[in-house]
């Protein structure tokens, strides 16, 4: 049983419990409307018209914020790096009072400070975070160059355009990155801590590792001793080293196999080139060499050759003989045949291949029979 649509809705001269009905249909709708920002705030899954309908926010690549954030990270990454780079103890800063009435930091005072609280809390580890920043800078700026040029500034992007922006900037790697940035410093500290003191009094601090190193390696030596706790700090720093700087060692051992493996085969086929082309000047070599015994071996003055002349014997035709015989009647009628005289004798010498041609095919003969280790000699052919 089927209604129209008309039915459905609320007309003034239909039963009360017709309008009833729809009232009831309309205050569900408006409780589901005023629901879905609670849903969508709590994580709930929304109608799929309504998602359709929602506007997804346009990429950070293209916010102010995020240029000018790149812009400041990499200002201030160079200023960190030439600080550490001119890093000299007798700078006044935190931990001296120092010697110098100016800063031989090339970042000044402000330098010296950064350069001398790195060093006396990290030790020569601190160059790690500049590696580390300089990764997460590369990537901000590759994101930016890769930007989707289509969406202006502060307009809303399309769903699509969104999801692509979404999975681009992979926003549950952050916390890996300062896992794997925590993983780094504490396993590096430490193992310059226990391992490589040599170069403390150029240290701030003259502390190997820093605080840092110091604190963790003092903990890691009394549970662990010297030899556990360098194979645990090395497995921590290979594991912080694969977040932080977000690549997989498995992968970087594939391409090195790969490249390795390219390198095997292009070495292979220049070697079997090589290979190929020295036995071919042997075998040059050796033919010239059978060339020249064979020259020596020839007589100064060839054996001249005898050509004879074949005699063609011609048979004698038995027309000849019998008009030899004289007829005995005068009368033969019409079928008397012509004489035979009329026709030229043969030749008693027919010459069929020229001298210069059996020649040849003597000394052919006499060549291929010495390959074959017989030495003749035509004499006469």
């Amino acid at each position: 049983m089927t209604f129209p649509l008309d039915s459905l809705q609320a007309d003034p001269g239909a039963p009360a419990s017709g309008g009833k009905r729809a009232k009831a249909t309309r205050a569900s709708a408006e409780r589901r409307d005023e629901a879905a920002p609670r849903m969508a705030a709590m994580g709930g899954r929304l109608p799929r018209a309504q998602m359709a309908m929602a506007p997804a926010p346009a990429p950070a690549e293209n916010s102010l914020r995020f240029q000018l954030g790149l812009l400041l990270g990499g200002v201030a990454w160079v200023l960190v790096l030439l600080a550490l780079f001119s890093h000299d103890r007798l700078d006044a800063a935190f931990t001296t009072s120092g010697q110098h009435l100016e800063p031989a930091n090339w970042v000044g005072a402000l330098g010296a400070w950064v350069s001398d609280i790195a060093l006396m809390l990290f030790g020569l580890s601190a160059w790690w975070l500049l590696l580390i920043g300089g990764r997460a800078w590369l990537s901000g700026l590759a994101r930016w160059l890769r930007r989707d040029t289509s969406v202006a500034v502060g307009a809303q992007a399309t769903p699509a355009a969104h999801a692509s922006h979404a999975a681009q900037a992979e926003p549950g790697a952050a916390w890996a990155v300062w896992l794997g940035t925590a993983l780094v410093m504490a396993s590096s500290c430490a193992l310059e801590w226990t391992r490589l003191y040599r170069h403390e009094d150029v240290l701030a601090g003259e502390r190997a590792g820093g605080v840092l190193g110091y604190t963790l390696g003092k903990l890691g030596m009394t549970w662990l001793g010297f030899n556990g706790s360098g194979v645990l700090w090395i497995a921590l720093l290979v594991a912080g080293l694969a977040l932080a700087l977000r690549f997989s060692w498995l992968e970087l051992a594939e391409r090195i196999g790969e490249r390795l493996e390219a390198l095997r085969e292009r070495r292979e086929a220049q070697r079997e080139v090589a290979q190929d082309l020295r036995i071919g000047e042997q075998a040059a070599i050796e033919r010239e060499r059978v060339v020249e015994e064979v020259r020596h071996e020839l007589p100064a003055e060839p054996i001249p050759l005898i050509i004879e002349q074949p005699v063609v014997e011609v048979p004698k035709s038995e027309r000849v003989v019998k008009e030899k015989q004289k007829p005995l009647f005068a009368e033969m009628g019409d079928n008397k045949l012509p004489q035979i005289d009329l026709l030229d004798a043969a030749p008693g010498r027919l010459e069929t291949v020229t001298a210069e041609s059996l020649e040849m095919t003597s000394r052919l003969i006499e060549k291929k029979l010495k390959d074959f280790g017989v030495d003749v000699r035509v004499v006469a052919a």
